[in-house]
């Protein structure tokens, strides 16, 4: 398996990066050749540790900064590590790309340059419901699409169930939709539109609707929302989390919240395996992050998303047909 890394990604690049390559290439049992993406200037101080028959360091001429604006960078900056390494996926020199840098960023260059799967025009970022039996749920979208149409959300759902059965092992995850109450008529003009769409919608088993106290309670695997609500979920969350550590809690069920231990979170939606960290990602993260790539290409989580869709597309013209 050939995996592509962006080493200028990230509040502690390239160190962490290099760090966790360097891990993974020299494991006795890795079977994965690491392509290192990065401008030579911060490469140069691990050239020596970076000539390794299971590493292949591709030397770019810039980077994208965390703080830059994602499309303006994307589109000027051709030859950017971010830019290169998506180049190399689309053009199957790699199986997956991953990267801690500018989320923004790696969501553009996915999209210009690899491409979203047919019937679906907008990708999404997933993150993960720790349950309390130990099981590992999804929440998407978490920040990729602020504004969604109804028709989104449905989409999302089988998103978020291909996911969770391909990476997470679950057979029959339970899709739910975030809403202020279980009812049917509650919630937003986004919420109702959205609720008879997923009732309808093929290849998921949706349950209705879900309040925010259900998403860590064994209720629900798949729970799907507009961007801008998982975002402020999964910030709350990860709020709630470091300031429980600091006050010196201690949990199992707690350390399921620690983002160390999932690496990061692919974008779903795209043609090839892209999976983006989080900006604070050190080597053990990173490490995960490589892990995570590996059980997305082995696990075929991209054909399978394919073939819903395609499963999809197809009842929805036989319907119109037989409704001539």
């Amino acid at each position: 398996m050939r995996i592509g890394i962006d080493a200028m990604g990230g509040d502690f690049a390239p160190k962490e990066c290099v760090e966790a390559v360097l891990s993974e290439a020299n494991t006795s049992d890795c079977d994965s050749h690491f392509f290192v993406f990065g401008e030579q200037s911060a490469l140069k101080n691990y050239a020596a540790d970076l000539d390794h028959p299971k590493i292949t360091v591709v030397y770019t001429g810039e980077s994208i900064t965390m703080g830059e604006h994602a499309t303006k960078a994307v589109a000027s900056k051709k030859e950017a590590s971010i830019n290169v390494g998506m180049r190399y996926l689309a053009e199957n020199m790699v199986d997956a790309f991953l990267g801690a840098g500018n989320t923004g960023a790696m969501m553009v260059s996915a999209l210009y340059q690899v491409k979203t799967i047919t019937g679906i025009e907008r990708p999404a970022l997933s993150s993960v419901l720790p349950q309390q039996s130990g099981v590992t749920g999804v929440l998407l979208d978490v920040g990729a699409n602020s504004d969604v149409k109804p028709e989104t959300l449905a989409k999302f759902a089988v998103l978020g169930s291909e996911y969770a059965k391909a990476v997470y092992g679950i057979k029959n995850p339970r899709v739910g939709l975030l809403n202020i109450g279980e009812e049917e008529e509650k919630g937003n003009i986004l919420t109702k539109g959205a609720f008879p769409m997923l009732e309808s919608q093929s290849g998921i088993n949706f349950i209705g609707n879900v309040e925010g106290r259900h998403l860590f309670s064994d209720v629900v695997d798949v729970a799907v929302c507009d961007g801008f609500t998982g975002n402020v979920v999964v910030k709350t969350c990860e709020g709630f989390f470091y300031n429980l550590l600091k006050r010196g809690v201690e949990d199992d069920f707690l350390t399921n919240f620690n983002f160390e231990h999932y690496g990061g979170t692919p974008i779903l939606g795209v043609k090839k395996p892209v999976i983006v960290g989080h900006g604070i990602t050190k080597a053990k993260t990173f490490c995960n992050m490589i892990k995570l790539a590996q059980n997305v290409v082995n696990s075929n989580l991209i054909a399978k998303i394919e073939q819903s869709f395609s499963e999809t597309t197809n009842n929805v013209t036989q319907s119109k047909t037989e409704n001539i």
